[in-house]
C-alpha cells in the first residue's frame, strides 16, 4: 500500500493486525464478538514533537515496527477499504522484537 497520509508531530499511522479469535472449544468468533486489535504494523511516522525550547524530539518507532498500543487509543480511519489507526506516540505501549 502506498501511504497517502503524512502524520504530524508525534503521531503515527498503524495498520492493525487482525487475529482470528477462537474459543478453547474451537469455535471461531464473529467480528461482532471480537475484541478490538491492540497490535499493528507502523506504516507512517511523523517527524516527532517539539520540546519547549523548540527542538524536535525524534520518535522511538519507525516504519515497519510491530507495536502494541492502548486498546482504545487513537482514531480509526478507513482509506481505500483499508482500516488504519492514527495514534500518538504515547499510545504505544511496546515494540515487538523478533
Amino acid at each position: 500500500m502506498a501511504v497517502k497520509l503524512e502524520p504530524l508531530a508525534d503521531r503515527l499511522v498503524v495498520k492493525p493486525i487482525e487475529r482470528e479469535e477462537m474459543t478453547k472449544s474451537g469455535i471461531v468468533l464473529p467480528d461482532t464478538a471480537r475484541e478490538r486489535p491492540q497490535e499493528g504494523e507502523v506504516i507512517a511516522v511523523g517527524p516527532g514533537r517539539l520540546s519547549e525550547d523548540g527542538k524536535r524530539i525524534a520518535m522511538d518507532v519507525k516504519v515497519g515496527d510491530r507495536v502494541v498500543y492502548a486498546k482504545y487509543g487513537g482514531t480509526e480511519i478507513k482509506i481505500e477499504d483499508e482500516e488504519l489507526v492514527i495514534l500518538r506516540e504515547s499510545d504505544i505501549l511496546a515494540k515487538k522484537t523478533k
